[in-house]
């Protein structure tokens, strides 16, 4: 199609679209004032769990996810022959239930992966604490074992290490209009409705505040595998990178543009991750952070053609980090006047007009 691509955003999926454009020879320039720690991919928890995320009603959602997660490991593999380990991690996760409320969300949660014929294994409270020994007062849980993580940060680090390695020429300037460019894919997050009036409107930020843990000497070291739970109707994660950190959120609330950490949300999470994992309290707190996920009008991202030369490659939610390698795999083929893979047609933002027209 072209030789010279640019990309706006410097984040998980404008670093990806970036690397695996330049490994087929083209010349791409990547816009973002600052690549890398920028922007909410810097804070994400690096959860990659597509089934975990799963719910009624938002089955192309999973497919994709899906889609992406089976192209996962052979991504880590590339960038690890690039020279840097992005930390993929295959420990799973465990979601569990500490009251009536919580199980009943965790049934629904579990009949229909099971309908959909996912792996999921049920637990009782005394199975998943069996699991998870420092788990609360459990009262049942949903072992998924297929679900992987990876390390947010190393995994920038890795990408950005690769975009060089390849000859990405970095623009640290936040733009306004399109660049000039025979191709252009506009992954900016949160900020990329302004810059494409199909897309105004049409993605939207959602705050999410996140905090980082380490274990000082004497505690508990912290959970093998991901634990998810919902804490009085609000959504709670735990994410471990090995035995010296714990990565924990996740609130989410419409916010615009706004970046500060509250006290309530700080709070919220401590007082959820204290339920979920007791020795939580003795951890010494290293950061708080808030971050900025582009959202979509229906949790779906956007992946397609915009219109002659522009690619959409934005609106993923919490699913960045997951839906990375599907989505820079769609940057690719777009590019090459191939066929998208399985499940990026769901996205196309060609469905913002259709329902224009409804």
């Amino acid at each position: 199609m072209t030789n010279n691509l640019a990309v706006v955003g410097g984040g998980v999926i404008g670093l990806s679209a970036a690397w695996r454009a330049a490994r087929t020879g083209r010349e791409v320039t990547l816009y973002d004032p600052e690549p890398v720690r920028g922007g909410a991919s810097w804070l994400a928890g690096g959860m990659l769990a597509p089934v975990t995320e799963a719910w009624p009603g938002e089955e192309d959602v999973l497919r994709l996810g899906e889609e992406s997660l089976r192209r996962w490991p052979g991504f880590a593999r590339d960038l690890g022959k690039e020279g840097v380990d992005p930390g993929l991690a295959e420990h799973g996760t465990l979601v569990v239930a500490f009251d009536s409320a919580d199980a009943g969300h965790l049934d629904i949660l579990a009949g229909y992966l099971h309908s959909i014929g996912r792996a999921a294994e049920r637990l009782t409270g005394r199975e998943a604490k069996r699991l998870e020994p420092g788990a609360g007062s459990v009262r049942s849980g949903l072992h998924v074992p297929g679900d992987l993580a990876v390390d947010n940060r190393k995994l920038l680090e890795a990408l950005h290490a690769a975009c060089v390695r390849h000859g990405v020429r970095f623009v640290r300037e936040r733009v306004e209009t399109l660049p000039d460019a025979g191709a252009v894919v506009l992954a900016a997050g949160a900020w990329t409705g302004r810059l494409h009036p199909r897309l105004a409107g049409a993605v939207r930020p959602l705050k999410g505040e996140i905090l980082r843990l380490r274990p000082r000497r004497g505690c508990l070291p912290p959970p093998a595998r991901t634990i998810r739970a919902v804490v009085e109707g609000r959504p709670i994660y735990l994410v471990p990178r090995g035995a010296s950190e714990l990565v924990l959120g996740a609130t989410q609330y419409e916010a615009g543009f706004d970046q500060s950490v509250t006290a309530r949300g700080v709070r919220e999470l401590l007082e959820g991750a204290e339920r979920v994992f007791p020795a939580i309290t003795e951890y010494e707190l290293v950061e708080t952070a808030a971050g900025l996920r582009a959202g979509s009008r229906d949790v779906l991202p956007y992946i397609g053609v915009l219109d002659d030369g522009v690619f959409a490659a934005t609106g993923h939610h919490r699913n960045g980090l997951l839906m990375a390698p599907v989505t820079a795999d769609a940057v690719v083929a777009w590019l090459e006047g191939e066929e998208p893979p399985e499940g990026v047609d769901a996205a196309s933002p060609a469905r913002l007009h259709q329902k224009e027209h409804v």
